[in-house]
């Protein structure tokens, strides 16, 4: 049998079995290292500070609960073939720094890219009581599955080519050698970010960074342009290319109103890693 196929597009609305999640003051902070925060972020990174009542990072979300056994519906893959080409968070309510929920995956869209097909996985976190409290989608690129004459959709160029209006300001960061090690203890072991040898196998010098730990310090550069008080309702990027552990992050935002903040992220030489971002805060 091939190791892919083109995918059958009636996989749209598939789910996955609902799966229990918890999480606790300890998983947040060690979120909140993950994504670079540190002893000038005390909220998210303690849980014992005079004054201060611990926060969870808002971009924690996309690291809780998704199960990407859903793609089996849409067909047979090569899993080395599948990037992640953009992500979507929101939050729905407010989240505790201790809580469990109920997650499901859905795979809510599928477009027809000729030799690849785009495909959203969208998990959603319920409470106890049935409170939505997020929605975290994922977009998925994947070579070789294409072809069964469906719709393209979305272009995946980047809409957001001209400088957004708005006030405009850049925030740099330094991520660690170590970043991607801290970073997977939230969940993601894909040893393309830890293991030399697969990393080789990809093309790669060394592991890269998780593009969901990009997503994260983004996610701290929005805040801390928001202002005190402020608190996320949604973000979303499209990743552009690879970061390396250690490498600087130049985080350029604009905010053209009070409710949004547009932001893309610069990695080594200046290039781009992360495009289109939008955060609606409130």
């Amino acid at each position: 049998m091939a190791e892919s196929a083109p995918f059958d597009p009636s996989a749209v609305g598939a789910r996955s079995t609902p799966k229990h999640v918890s999480w606790t003051a300890r998983d947040c902070m060690l979120y909140a290292l993950g994504v670079g925060a540190g002893v000038d972020d005390l909220a998210f990174t303690t849980n014992n500070t005079k004054g201060v009542t611990q926060r969870m990072v808002p971009t924690m979300p996309v690291t809780l609960g998704v199960d990407f056994s859903v793609l089996k519906h849409a067909g047979k893959f090569d899993w080395a073939k599948l990037l992640h080409a953009e992500q979507r968070v929101e939050i729905l309510a407010d989240i505790p720094v201790e809580g469990e929920a109920e997650a499901v995956t859905e795979i809510t869209e599928m477009w027809d890219k000729g030799k690849a097909a785009l495909i959203v996985a969208r998990t959603t976190g319920t409470s106890s009581d049935g409170t939505p409290l997020w929605r975290s989608s994922a977009g998925l690129f994947i070579k070789g599955v294409g072809g069964w004459g469906g719709e393209r959709g979305p272009s995946t160029k980047p809409e957001l080519d001209a400088t957004p209006a708005g006030t405009a300001k850049t925030i740099t960061y330094t991520t660690r050698p170590e970043q991607a090690l801290i970073y997977r203890l939230s969940g993601d072991y894909n040893p393309l970010h830890s293991d030399p040898a697969f990393a080789a196998r990809a093309g790669m010098d060394r592991p890269i960074l998780h593009g969901l730990c990009t997503f994260g310090f983004a996610g701290r550069a929005v805040l801390e342009v928001a202002g005190d008080g402020a608190s996320l309702a949604s973000m979303s990027a499209r990743f552009a290319g690879p970061v390396w552990p250690g490498d600087r992050l130049d985080v350029d935002l604009w905010t053209p109103d009070q409710q949004t903040v547009r932001f893309a992220v610069r990695g080594r030489e200046g290039k781009q890693v992360l495009t289109d971002g939008v955060a609606k805060v409130r």
